[in-house]
């Protein structure tokens, strides 16, 4: 598990796109909450920040051509098994959404791509 770096999402390969996308997912869902290494700092904010953090993911598969469920446009959206959010309320969100994705994260995230044979420009 892990979110990438905002400054990648344009540029991630399709099999990471697609899979930052069911990551999202799940993590919005039934996933939230459940303790992660890599990605326990996203439960240190309010579920909103994941959801704008997953709407990037979406416009970017939406540039691309991929056609994402308009459910998943719904902050209040958790999935088909979870129970959606009465009105989650909306925070104000700053750039980069999560604060941990600083420059040391992105140069981690690019080596953990580098690993996988992937290479990305910078």
């Amino acid at each position: 598990m892990r979110l990438w770096h905002e400054q990648m999402i344009s540029k991630l390969p399709k099999n990471q796109l697609l899979g930052q996308h069911r990551e999202c997912c799940a993590l919005r869902g039934n996933g939230w909450n459940k303790k992660h290494k890599t990605v326990e700092y996203v439960f240190l904010y309010s579920p909103y920040h994941l959801f704008c953090y997953h709407t990037l993911i979406m416009d970017e598969m939406n540039n691309r051509g991929y056609k994402v469920a308009t459910e998943w446009r719904d902050k209040n959206y958790r999935g088909k098994i979870a129970e959606s959010y009465d009105n989650l309320a909306a925070v104000k969100i700053n750039t980069p959404i999560y604060k941990e994705h600083n420059e040391a994260y992105l140069q981690e995230c690019i080596v953990n791509l580098r690993l996988k044979g992937i290479e990305i420009e910078e």
